[in-house]
């Protein structure tokens, strides 16, 4: 049974602004001329799986990422600026100290506005050894802003030494399209998803900022990789190309705000925003070109039309799934605890704009079998597996839940 206060009802559509809307049910389609077969989901007629919601806090001001300490406190960032904690189930009213005063204001300066701000949070894979907590956050001004990752050494009760280790290169306007989600791959190499920058008539160096994704030489519309102090791996695939940036791992995305690592078969998993439409569910992998804006299922915010002429191409990766209406998707994790043994495998996909949790079944291959949903009723922002096996989420409001699964 669920138990939770409703929240506003999402955005239209129609808004360019919105992080876009709707339902799902699961049904094969494919384009004519191309192998490639896509899984739809309109969510016409999705199974609805029951589960208990435990409130464990409330009051976070539009929580986005959130992350474990070896003790069991939980980590969580606001998007306005704020790192708080939970220490024995109980939410810290003060934020933590360091997050504004470890180095010069202006130099660290978190751009709060629309969907920027202090983003994703990760604790180093050897923390216990090192103390360092990296940060995902939106960084400058209207005019002139980008996406940035940073570390920092905690205690325990503040924050020191904070460092960035990776900006995008290119500034844009606005406020939209950061990416941010932050994941640790076995070698201790960190992925960081990249956003497109925006929707048009948002424009970077002339050109539209979302054609950006097909450009090498740009970090926007990418999945990136670094080493854990912001250097290069040397085995990155673009490393030798003087046309690429070096830390580019994949590209063509529009907006991957759910990324998840597979321990079971060493798989990526990301969830990325579509436009009006065509959000998808993609394993990403080094090299690959996920097509957008060139070739996808989106439509466009200002005419409805078709973003691309085409959604499928020989040399582009195929999404596993694709959401349409779209679910705006946020928040990603795969199930990998023992906890809930009916779980295992399985992903779990956040929903802003459906106010709900995707469940899916997958099978090695990393096909879909199957789609459910599991109702918050409120905009989820994130869903993680805690160290001890269970399933916890965040809800994007002014005054936000971080919530416990029960199934």
């Amino acid at each position: 049974m669920v138990s939770c206060a409703s929240q506003s009802q999402p955005k239209p559509t129609t808004s360019p602004s919105s992080e876009p809307s709707a339902q799902g049910s699961a049904s094969l389609g494919s384009e004519s001329g191309s192998e490639a077969i896509a899984l739809i989901s309109d969510g016409a007629a999705l199974p609805t799986d029951e589960v208990e919601l435990a409130v464990i806090a409330e009051g976070l001001e539009h929580p986005w990422g959130m992350a474990w300490l070896p003790n069991g406190d939980i980590l969580i960032t606001e998007r306005p600026g704020n790192l708080r904690i939970i220490q024995d189930g109980v939410l810290d009213p003060e934020a933590i100290a360091g997050l504004t005063d470890v180095a010069d204001i202006t130099a660290q300066q978190v751009f709060a506005s629309r969907q920027g701000g202090l983003l994703d949070i990760s604790l180093h894979p050897r923390f216990e050894e090192n103390r360092w907590i990296y940060f995902s956050y939106a960084h400058g001004t209207r005019d002139a802003n980008r996406t940035r990752v940073a570390r920092a050494k905690f205690d325990g009760g503040a924050l020191s030494n904070w460092e960035v280790v990776f900006e995008v290169a290119q500034a844009k306007q606005g406020g939209q399209h950061f990416g941010s989600r932050l994941t640790w791959l076995p070698d201790e190499t960190l992925l960081i998803s990249i956003g497109d920058g925006g929707n048009p008539p948002l424009k970077v160096d002339g050109v539209l900022s979302r054609k950006q994704a097909q450009n090498l030489g740009s970090h926007l519309g990418k999945v990136v990789r670094i080493n854990d102090d912001g250097t290069i791996p040397p085995d990155n695939p673009f490393v030798d190309n003087p046309n690429a940036e070096p830390e580019v791992w994949s590209y063509g995305h529009r907006n991957i705000q759910g990324m998840a690592f597979d321990p079971i078969h060493q798989r990526i998993w990301a969830t990325e925003h579509g436009s009006r439409g065509g959000d998808e569910l993609n394993i990403v992998k080094a090299t690959h070109n996920y097509g957008w804006p060139d070739v996808s299922f989106s439509a466009e915010y200002s005419t409805g039309r078709p973003v691309s002429p085409v959604k499928t191409r020989e040399d582009i990766t195929e999404p596993k799934l694709v959401w349409t209406p779209a679910i705006a998707p946020s928040g990603l994790a795969f199930y990998s605890g023992d906890r809930h043994p009916q779980w295992q495998g399985n992903l779990f996909a956040g929903g802003l704009v459906s106010n709900d949790i995707r469940r899916l079944e997958i099978d090695a291959q990393g096909n879909i079998l199957s789609e459910s949903r599991i109702k918050i009723n409120q905009r989820v922002r994130d869903i993680r597996q805690s160290p001890d096996g269970h399933l916890y989420v965040l809800t994007d409001a002014d005054s936000g839940r971080l919530l416990k699964l029960e199934p």
